[in-house]
């Protein structure tokens, strides 16, 4: 095992700075800022999505949904007890390339004009976006995928959801600002099917991979808190008008409260020890915001909101009481963060709502905002039913291409060579972080015999 871990470094090493001057080079040549004279980074000769339209772009929403990427997320998926400390790293690998290769693949896209790319702060939040999208897709396989392999899945999975969001947003219409379906939804089902392709049988018996303790739920807690903090504008990064009362940060501060309340109501029916663990609160919360992504911009009242996050909350302990031990078993795919019930389920939740809620706009309910929220309605192009159909189209599409994606990406994964070797334990995290276990089996190995090997 050491003689692979040292090539595993060597692989990530290498792949690291080729990945990087490959940037350099691509931004040197593509990327100019936006100018000054134009504070808005999508004008008439720019192919921008509804997303990426900035009208004075505040720095608070910038931080707030930078902060939400790098801490929320990396602290989120810490709560697994041997995992822990290296999926943290991991996490910040992972945002470290995903924004770079986000701004130059969204860049040819939405900000190209006359050969450059401008690249502004709204060119990075809607980056940030894409990274929550992997670090999603990434707790879907976490812990049985090395360094190597996390690169090369965000390397297909930034230029996947690209795509697939220039194709909902752009071609189809859609409005969906807080990524229920282009976050959410494709990042829960492409690491889904990355991981169900990268299914390993005997990993079905390592029950140690899922300890936990105190550290990992101190995790949970301070992850938790970032999600409250931060959520809200992460949701509403795309709508908040300087003229116009931040509904969706709104509506998402009721989905969360709502959320938690559904698993306090459950979680003691369905467990028979009947005691709540802080990681369970945590995907109540996530739950909450899931549902929000689509719909939190489009309801116009909160008892809405408190109703959606309630259902959303529900879903997470009904999803890992009864359907991931399917998962496993039938479908044989091993979900570590349980990314589906916490995810994928809560953003088609929220996409079928933002359906209906679309279709029963009207410009009585919405008032001025109806441009804001709907501007192809407000303009006369699409009636409100030719509006909630494309949003609707819209959730098929998604799971296409993140089932498609997927597949290929797993199948790339799975290529000899980027493999661990099946009876490795614990290589995932050890290429980048010392496992407790290892360092203590080390020590003790040290120790002449006779001597005490207490640690």
């Amino acid at each position: 095992m050491p003689e692979h871990t040292a090539a595993s470094r060597l692989q990530l090493s290498g792949l690291c700075f080729l990945l990087q001057i490959l940037i350099i080079i691509l931004f040197a040549v593509f990327a100019r800022y936006s100018p000054e004279s134009s504070p808005s980074l999508c004008s008439q000769q720019l192919n921008c999505s509804s997303r990426n339209k900035d009208s004075g772009f505040q720095h608070p929403r910038y931080r707030d949904v930078h902060l939400q990427a790098l801490l929320g997320f990396g602290l989120l998926v810490a709560f697994l007890g041997r995992y822990g400390p290296g999926s943290v790293a991991i996490s910040i690998l992972i945002l470290a390339f995903a924004i770079q290769w986000a701004v130059l693949i969204q860049g040819f896209l939405y900000f190209f004009l006359n050969g450059k790319i401008y690249v502004g702060a709204q060119s990075v939040v809607s980056a940030d976006f894409c990274t929550a999208a992997i670090l999603i897709s990434t707790g879907a396989v976490l812990g049985r995928v090395n360094p190597v392999q996390m690169l090369l899945l965000t390397l297909l999975g930034v230029t996947l959801f690209t795509l697939n969001e220039y194709i909902l947003l752009s071609l189809m219409g859609v409005s969906d600002s807080g990524g229920s379906l282009t976050v959410h939804t494709f990042g829960a089902y492409f690491g889904l099917m990355v991981s169900r392709i990268l299914h390993q049988p005997h990993m079905d018996k390592r029950k140690e991979q899922q300890d936990t303790g105190h550290q990992p739920d101190f995790f949970a807690v301070v992850g938790t808190i970032y999600l409250w903090i931060f959520w809200p504008s992460f949701t509403s990064a795309t709508t908040v008008r300087d003229n116009a009362e931040p509904w969706a940060v709104l509506n998402t501060y009721f989905s969360l409260a709502a959320s938690t309340l559904a698993t306090f109501v459950l979680l003691p029916v369905l467990q028979e020890e009947g005691t709540l663990r802080m990681v369970q609160i945590q995907d109540a919360t996530l739950a909450g915001a899931a549902v929000m992504g689509m719909a939190g911009e489009m309801l116009v009242t909160p008892f809405g909101a408190l109703i959606a996050g309630f259902l959303a909350g529900l879903i997470p302990p009904l999803g890992f009481r009864f359907l991931t031990p399917v998962l496993c078993s039938r479908l044989k795919t091993q979900d570590t963060c349980g990314v589906h019930n916490v995810h994928g389920l809560p953003g088609i939740l929220g996409a079928l709502l933002g359906t209906l809620l679309t279709a029963l706009a009207t410009a009585d309910a919405y008032g001025g905002r109806l441009e804001l929220v709907f501007p192809l309605v407000a303009r006369g192009s699409r009636t409100a039913t030719d509006q909630a159909l494309s949003q609707l189209c819209a959730l098929p599409v998604t799971l296409l291409l993140a089932t498609l994606g997927g597949s290929l990406t797993g199948a790339i994964l799975k290529m000899k060579g980027l493999r661990s070797p099946p009876d490795t334990r614990y290589l995932e995290n050890t290429v980048l972080w010392e496992v407790a276990e290892e360092r203590r089996n080390r020590r003790a190995s040290r120790k002449e015999p006779g001597t005490s090997t207490l640690v």
